[in-house]
Order: C-alpha cells, then sequence, then structure tokens
C-alpha cells in the first residue's frame, strides 16, 4: 500500500499556502504532513499539490512522486486530505474501498486502482466528495482544520501531544537552567545549548528545545512550546503554545503563535495568536494586537472575502518574505500576504496587505519590482545558506502575476477610502 497526500482548500489558508501546499504547514512540533505521513511508516508516498507548486515539491521532495497519476493508479493508496490533523499516530483501516469521514468531509480514502481513475490534482476533491454516497464510510478521529487560525488555536495541545515522541528521539534534562515544575518537562537536544539565567516553566506543559538551538541568558519558556533546530532565542519572553522553527532569530515577547522558519523577530515587540511564513522580518518594535477592546469575535480577510473566526484571540498572518519596519503596528486579525514591505505610520496597518505590496506614508501601493524582490529574498536566503534556486524565480514571478488583480483591487479600494475620507 502507498499513501499520497492531497490538498484542497488551500485558499482558506492563504497568505501561508501561497508558496507551499496545506500539508506543510505546522501545527505543533511537526508539519501536517509529517503526522500523516505516520500513519503508514514506511510506505511509499506521493502527493496531488496545486500545479504551481509542483516543480518546488519536486525539488524539495525528490524520493516522492508528484502529481503523477500512474504512480497513482498503480497500487491501492490511502489518500489523506492535507487539512487533516489525526488525533492518533495510526489508524486502523478497513480492506479497500473506504472513506474516512469528519463532520460529512473526507478526511482519508483507501482506494483500489479501479477508483483511482480519473482522479487529478484538480478534481480529487469533489470526486472523493461524490464517492461518499457509493463507498463504505467510518468516523475518523481528529480533526480537518479549515482555516489557518485553527492551527494556531490548537498549536499548545499538539506540543503536549507530540512531546512523548519527540524526547525519544533526544535526551531529558533538568540541569540547563531553572526549571518551574516537573524535571522531566523540559528537554534539550544534547546539541542544544542553553545558557545561565535562563527560566523554564513546565508547570502547564513540556519546553523543547531542538537540535542546535540556542537560548540566550534572561530568556522565560513558558510550555508547551517548541524551540526548532538551529533557532536563537535573545533574552526573549516566549509564552505557552508558540512554535518556534528552524533557523529562526527571536527576541521580544511571542505568545501563542507560529513561526514557520527562517523569519526574524530579533528585537522587542509583541506577536501573539499569530502564524508567520519563512524569510519574514519584522524590525524592531513590530507588535500585533490579538485582542478586541470589546472582547468581540475576530474576523479575518481571507481569498478577499471576510470571514468569521469564531475566536476572541487572533494575530497577524504573514507569508513568506515579508518585510516591517521599525515600529510598525498590525491590528487584532490581519492578512498580510507574501513579499510586502510594510513601514509605520502614525497608526496600525491595514488589516489586509495583498501580496506584492508596500504600505508606505499611510498608502497602499505596488511595491518595488519583482526583480527587486527576487534580488532581496535571494540575499535574505543566503544568508542563511539556502540558494534561491530557478523554481523559486519561477515560483515567485508566477504568483506575481496571479496576485495581480486583487492586489490592484484592494490598492484601488484603499485610495478610494482615503479620498472619503480627505472630502
Amino acid at each position: 500500500m502507498q499513501l499520497c497526500l492531497f490538498e484542497d482548500r488551500a485558499e482558506s489558508f492563504e497568505p501561508l499556502t501561497l508558496t507551499r501546499p496545506v500539508f506543510d504547514l505546522i501545527c505543533g512540533v511537526t508539519t501536517l504532513g509529517d503526522k500523516q505521513r505516520r500513519l503508514l511508516p514506511g510506505a511509499k508516498c506521493g502527493m496531488l499539490v496545486r500545479p504551481a507548486l509542483e516543480a518546488l515539491c519536486r525539488q524539495s521532495r525528490p524520493d516522492d512522486a508528484v502529481n503523477d497519476m500512474a504512480w497513482l493508479q498503480a497500487a491501492p493508496t490511502l489518500l489523506v486530505n492535507g487539512r487533516w490533523l489525526p488525533s492518533e499516530p495510526s489508524i486502523a483501516l478497513s480492506p479497500p474501498p473506504c472513506l474516512g469521514v469528519v463532520n460529512g468531509q473526507v478526511a482519508y480514502a483507501l482506494l483500489t486502482p479501479t477508483e483511482l481513475k480519473g482522479l487529478t490534482a484538480d478534481n480529487i476533491a469533489a470526486q472523493l466528495n461524490a464517492l461518499q454516497a457509493d463507498l463504505q464510510c467510518w468516523q475518523a478521529s481528529g480533526t480537518l482544520v479549515n482555516y489557518a487560525w485553527e492551527l494556531v488555536d490548537r498549536n499548545g495541545e499538539q506540543i503536549l501531544c507530540e512531546f512523548k515522541e519527540t524526547a525519544r528521539n533526544g535526551r531529558l534534562t533538568a540541569n540547563a537552567g531553572a526549571v518551574l515544575g516537573p524535571p522531566e518537562g523540559m528537554w534539550v537536544h544534547a546539541t542544544a545549548r542553553v545558557e545561565p539565567m535562563v527560566v523554564a516553566d513546565a508547570t502547564r506543559g513540556p519546553v523543547i528545545i531542538d537540535r542546535g538551538a540556542v537560548v540566550h541568558a534572561f530568556s522565560r519558556l513558558e510550555g508547551p512550546c517548541y524551540v526548532g533546530p538551529q533557532a536563537q532565542v535573545f533574552g526573549a519572553k516566549i509564552r505557552a503554545g508558540t512554535t518556534l522553527g528552524p533557523q529562526c532569530r527571536i527576541g521580544g515577547e511571542v505568545e501563542a503563535s507560529i513561526v514557520h522558519g527562517y523569519s526574524n523577530k530579533a528585537h522587542d515587540g509583541f506577536l501573539g495568536h499569530g502564524y508567520v511564513g519563512e524569510w519574514v522580518n519584522l524590525g524592531a518594535g513590530t507588535h500585533n494586537s490579538d485582542l478586541r477592546n470589546d472582547y468581540g469575535e475576530v474576523t479575518m480577510t481571507v481569498g478577499g472575502l471576510r470571514v468569521r473566526t469564531g475566536l476572541t484571540k487572533v494575530g497577524c498572518f504573514i507569508g513568506d518574505h515579508t518585510k516591517t519596519g521599525l515600529g510598525t503596528l498590525f491590528n487584532t486579525g490581519s492578512n498580510v500576504g507574501a513579499f510586502c514591505n510594510v513601514l509605520p505610520t502614525a497608526g496600525y496597518a491595514p488589516k489586509h496587505v495583498p501580496s506584492f505590496t508596500s504600505w508606505w506614508n499611510g498608502a497602499l501601493r505596488e511595491a518595488f519590482t519583482l526583480e527587486q524582490m527576487l534580488t532581496t529574498a535571494e540575499r535574505a536566503m543566503q544568508r542563511r545558506g539556502v540558494a534561491l534556486t530557478e523554481t523559486h524565480r519561477e515560483l515567485y514571478t508566477g504568483l506575481f502575476h496571479e496576485t495581480a488583480a486583487l492586489r490592484r483591487r484592494v490598492m484601488r479600494e484603499s485610495e478610494q477610502r482615503a479620498l472619503r475620507r480627505s472630502a
């Protein structure tokens, strides 16, 4: 049997899924895809993704079959929805064909080559939904997440669930700094470094510091939290429910947030209940609000539409390669696209900043030229020893043209609002 991850409703997770498949999003210690691959350990893996991401996925996963329909239809396959957050590390499968369903949505499908015929990356969601009427359906465990803020909301509990498995791969220690709560609640990889005068509060959950990470003196880490490989924490306050991805540089205060990887928030400033993509740089004094003054439900703009989150605490969601200037302020429930340049004004930045735009002097406008932005991205990646490949360039160029219509519409609406205020 083989395993194939597929994505649907990727637009609901923008701006984070503009540059990656939905199953590459993080929740807890690992990505959704990492959790899903554990369902069939040792199985050959493949994926069905949007055409724009096909080349990037082939580059990053050379051993996986990407949008390979001949491979998909060659053997019985467990198709797993990339939005599925399993509650167990394994599942009991019935003989094919059968479906696993969560609240009427397909979490997984075990199909034979006969049922797999005709499936493509474009039609798989519709085809699987149609099969619910014809095949045996089982109630699957876990959750099918629908929006990025749901990953943030569940991040702390996922760290708790994954702690035991993570700890078995390294060593437990209570000697690296002061530990509040059970000593076994702090896990430090043998290659990580925790300086003196670091406090780890494990009273509500574990503190996990992965390989090569460095936690500088005068930092406070509250569990459940995870500091990823080669990340650096600079005298920061890391609150419960936070995941810091690989190669991040983090200072200030971070609460219940996910920083995907290779991003900088090295200086003072508050990040709360948000999700930051890769290669993002938050300038000193960048803050986001994550709670309305009236304690009401937060709404978000996703894909150009206003969406009710059902939550009272939602911060900012920032796409890859976005930069902020000194003292930038984000309002509650902000959505900032990829390759944005957000500079401070006398007030908050817009709650929706479309990709490849600049917020400057209180106006939303086209950012630098595409080539200038790619040059900046290349420099940022080189600083972490990562190359900007031709595949990256093609993806970002395609994304620039794909988002042009939305970008121009939002800029036009912003200009009209400014004219009405001046009148």
